[in-house]
């Protein structure tokens, strides 16, 4: 292990401090976003996201290589650290449940969409045999396509 004194400590725990609320931030908006179903904030807010977890992660492997020096460590920022530590594992937590609720509802009408085009195309479609030659009608291989964005 490295030799760390209490100033570097402090500095990677004030700069986690400030990442963590940064975190915070961007994942309270998205929740915001989805609960209010704005498609456009929940996009602006991706490219920050992504930015916030990597400097997140990068920082993260300082205190893992360190836990013994941080742990042993004792200062007010580490315990406003823990408490949005906290903070943040509610937000990530709400912010699961409601990706979670999206995804399941855009399965859903999407399974919708594929059922009334079933239903449709079996009273249209036209059905071969093994042969090529006609057969009563078979629906159970039809092929659908949907262009989905968000």
């Amino acid at each position: 292990m490295e030799n760390i004194d209490e100033k570097e400590i402090a500095a990677k725990i004030e700069m986690m401090l400030s990442i963590v609320n940064s975190f915070i931030k961007v994942v309270s908006d998205e929740n915001t976003a989805l609960k209010a179903n704005d498609i456009k904030l929940i996009k602006a807010l991706y490219e920050q996201k992504i930015k916030t977890v990597a400097a997140y992660r990068s920082l993260c492997g300082f205190f893992i290589k360190n836990k013994d020096v941080v742990s042993a460590y004792q200062s007010s920022e580490k315990e406003d650290l823990k408490k949005a530590s906290v903070e943040l594992d509610a937000q990530l937590k709400q912010n699961e449940m409601l990706l979670k609720t999206r995804m399941d509802a855009g399965k859903a009408v999407m399974n919708t969409f594929i059922n009334i085009a079933k239903k449709t195309n079996a009273a249209q479609a036209t059905s071969y045999g093994a042969k090529g030659a006609y057969t009563p009608l078979d629906n159970s291989r039809n092929a659908l396509a949907f262009n989905r964005t968000m």
